[in-house]
């Protein structure tokens, strides 16, 4: 972590987020104090950060303050993707996941083979069924049936 001091202290946040949303009050100002304020006095781009966090515990109902978005999933999901990217950066890895490129370079390809050639398209790429030129699909087993 001391080769990316954003990341650790986006995961250091997020930990104080949870504190909050468990309403462990005196368990979030310690930690905030002991972990997030010394960061915060080093760079004020994570000051900025903290001081909006901590600004959760001024409301009663965060779902109406104008900083209620730090406990919403997504936050976490944001977290998440963070510590990912770096897992994967560490690995000499590329940061994006390879699936969807992938699956957006198989509907382009579908799409300009579908003006030149008759061919089994695949319908769903959740499933892999397949359709055919003649309306019958075939699921990923290679069974036939007409589709409707």
């Amino acid at each position: 972590m001391d080769t990316n001091p954003k990341l650790y202290f986006h995961l250091q946040q997020q930990r104080l987020i949870e504190y909050i949303r468990e309403g462990k009050i005196a368990e979030a100002l310690e930690f905030a104090q002991d972990e997030l304020a010394p960061r915060g006095e080093e760079n004020p781009e994570f000051l900025e950060e903290l001081e909006r966090t901590m600004a959760l515990l001024a409301f009663d109902d965060t779902t109406v303050s104008p900083v209620g978005d730090l406990l919403h999933p997504s936050q976490r999901q944001r977290t998440a993707s963070e510590l990912n990217a770096a897992i994967l950066t560490s690995q000499s890895q590329e940061k994006d996941p390879k699936l969807p490129n992938m699956l957006k370079m198989l509907v382009w390809a579908q799409d300009e083979l579908d003006e030149k050639v008759l061919f089994p398209k695949m319908k769903n790429l959740v499933t892999a069924e397949l359709v055919e030129g003649n309306n019958t699909t075939t699921n990923n087993s290679g069974n036939n049936f007409l589709s409707s």
